[in-house]
């Protein structure tokens, strides 16, 4: 035994604890039997007196009952007066040493720690609240073995279900939405949730992170409080866990493996919090490669997938530049996410720190327009595309060239950049019915943005039914969940206007205008059924129109591809859905010095999706510079050793 706790009722063999290094044993001596059998030489036997062990030791017993059923367990607690004289405290010297040593360790560093913790970063008042999370060494640890329970925390705690600010609040600012005192006050409850499972699917990045994050290992870490592992074994895999731990939709708590009978846990909140924490306390600093190695590579894109290109390829020595055509460097991370989710100020700390690894950002250059695309092959020694899938759906029905209709991230950037100060007119929705046609989280982007810039009403049209509020059968664990959710733009417009502003299988069949300018729309509702073959089809209600007025019409419908020029002058081949081609996990293009990566070749997905595909596609690059194996690592963090 070399840690936790346990209580034992039974009898136990000769030369008992004699491996025993570290934990407790509570061993019931029912006919004084047990003394003579233990080594006394690794451990001392103690009476059960100390107050927190009679309580630990009962709240043991009762849980086994709970589970078991248990007879024996329950005389006990009946009899616990005289129950408690038979219990025997066995006690590792090991373990004694190791907690006074701790002890004593502790008692030199305290005087140092606030400079310790604080003396590379900003002093900033919210950081207290990450501090209370890690205070003394040995409390913490008795707090982690007796109070806080890791081994079944799965069973006994619940999930911290409240990570957004009072809607109330928040709906009157433009900051992020986040409640993290809250949420970091309750931070090793949710990491001792954290089953330790045989087969964490979480970091599968087939069903779960598709980064392969090191999941189950950095949440153990948290809630013992070593926190600066925590953020090596994070940084393994991934780049950039301030921008996933804050707009992840989170497919690995999807697929967490308490999801199959209780809430999953919270992974997404413990990674934005060991990255905050990091950044508060001074660790993150610029990584400049000792070694360069001549080579010039050229990134066309600054979104999520660019970004960590750029600094897995600065890291192996290579000189990086991006190209960005926009006059901030981010892409969607800058301009198409509001800062009610991401500030911009995260994304800066970012982007500068990654200039002073020594990455070059040339903002305001539109390569295809400003800059040929030819001219990038002669000059660099590879090129990678991560332009992402911009063209967007577009909803072609009568009168669609109203005034009054738009594009989501037409919507969303407008607003992001008069935020930023610049001189831009928004396409504001202030006293305006606004109608957003489809979904998913720029939908409810642009819900958020809409109520904040002072709509009259706000209501989205969704082609789905409602999901149900629990997996269906079609949708197993550890599958994504299709279930019901209501972010943060739902909750703050019910509590507004008393309703979810979700229609729900409602197809918009016409433009309405008058006098040039949007002024409703013509909708129908749709039922879905399944045919003998299992496939969906979708059936117009008849007499089920209606009309919904409208000043403001968003299209957030998603999108179909990257724009055409870039992969066109370049004489790139496209798939039949119209992203640059390449082979299957593959990242080359048909030009052996031209690469792709994130959504311009995988199509419209996560950001998440995006970090995976920029560090994978770096990985390919490397090796076509060198000529060798890459020494980045591949998913999960892992390094090829051949």
């Amino acid at each position: 035994m070399t840690g936790g706790v346990v209580v034992i009722l039974g009898l136990t063999g000769r030369n008992f604890a004699a491996g025993m290094s570290g934990g407790i044993a509570y061993v019931y001596d029912l006919d004084g039997s047990f003394k003579p059998k233990v080594n006394p030489e690794s451990v001392e036997l103690l009476p059960l007196e100390i107050e927190k062990d009679v309580l630990l030791v009962k709240e043991l017993l009762a849980d086994f009952i709970e589970k078991t059923g248990s007879k024996v367990a329950k005389e006990l607690l009946d009899n616990w007066a005289e129950a408690q004289g038979k219990f025997v405290k066995v006690f590792p010297y090991e373990y004694q040493k190791a907690l006074k040593d701790m002890a004593e360790q502790q008692a030199v560093e305290q005087p140092l720690k606030s400079a310790i913790e604080n003396g590379n970063g900003k002093h900033e008042p919210h950081i207290k609240d990450i501090e209370e999370a890690i205070q003394d060494v040995v409390l913490e640890q008795k707090r982690a073995d007796r109070v806080l329970d890791k081994t079944r925390g799965f069973v006994k705690y619940k999930r911290e279900s409240a990570p957004y600010r009072d809607a109330g609040e928040r709906q009157k600012d433009w900051d992020e939405v986040y409640n993290f005192p809250h949420v970091r006050k309750n931070l090793k409850v949710q990491a001792a949730r954290c089953m330790e499972c045989g087969v964490p699917f979480c970091q599968s990045n087939s069903t779960g992170c598709p980064l392969g994050n090191i999941i189950p290992k950095w949440n153990d870490l948290v809630f013992h409080g070593e926190w600066q592992e925590a953020l090596r074994q994070l940084l393994q895999t991934n780049n950039f866990p301030e921008f996933t731990g804050r707009v992840c939709p989170s497919p690995c708590e999807g697929s967490c493996v308490l999801g199959i009978s209780e809430p999953a846990v919270t992974i997404k909140n413990i990674e934005c919090a060991i990255i905050d924490h990091a950044f508060e306390q001074g660790w993150i600093k610029p990584e400049i490669p000792e070694v360069r190695t001549g080579k010039r590579v050229a990134i066309v894109g600054s979104g999520p997938s660019g970004l960590a290109a750029s600094q897995q390829l600065n890291r192996a020595g290579h000189f990086v530049t991006v190209f960005e055509r926009n006059d901030r460097v981010g892409g969607l991370l800058q301009y198409g996410i509001p800062t009610m989710k991401l500030s911009k100020e995260v994304v800066k700390r970012r982007v500068d720190l990654m200039a002073d690894e020594g990455i070059e950002f040339r903002t305001n250059v539109h390569v295809g327009k400003d800059l040929k695309a030819e001219q990038l092959l002669q000059e660099y020694d590879a090129v990678l595309l991560t332009t992402g899938s911009t063209w967007p759906r577009d909803l072609p029905l009568a009168n669609r060239d109203l005034k009054g209709i738009h594009f989501a991230m037409e919507f969303l950037e407008a607003q992001q950049k008069k935020q930023l100060g610049g001189k831009n007119d928004i396409i504001s929705a202030a006293g305006k019915n606004v109608i957003i046609i489809g979904g998913g989280d720029t939908g409810c982007d642009c819900i958020a943005t809409s109520l904040r810039q002072g709509a009259k009403s706000i209501t989205t049209f969704e082609i789905l039914p409602e999901p149900p509020q629990k997996r269906a059968q079609d949708n197993p664990w550890p599958q994504w969940p299709k279930v019901f959710r209501v972010d943060y733009g739902h909750e703050e417009v019910k509590l507004k206007w008393g309703k979810d502003p979700r229609q729900y299988c409602t197809t918009t069949k016409e433009f309405v205008g008058e006098n040039g300018a949007i002024k409703g729309v013509n909708t129908v509702e749709v039922e879905w059924t399944k045919t003998e073959t299992g496939q969906w089809r979708m059936q117009e209600v008849a007499g089920s129109e209606k009309y919904f007025p409208a000043d403001l019409i968003l299209l957030a419908m998603g999108f179909l591809g990257p724009e055409k020029t870039v992969p066109s002058e370049l004489g790139l081949e496209l798939d039949p859905r119209g992203n640059i081609k390449a082979s299957n996990g593959q990242y080359g293009t048909s030009n052996s010095k031209v690469f792709a990566a994130g959504d311009c070749r995988r199509g419209q997905s996560l950001v998440v999706w995006a970090i995976t595909e920029g560090r994978q596609a770096a990985r390919q690059v490397d090796s076509y510079l060198t000529g060798r194996p890459s020494g980045l690592p591949g998913p999960g963090g892992v390094i090829a050793t051949s």
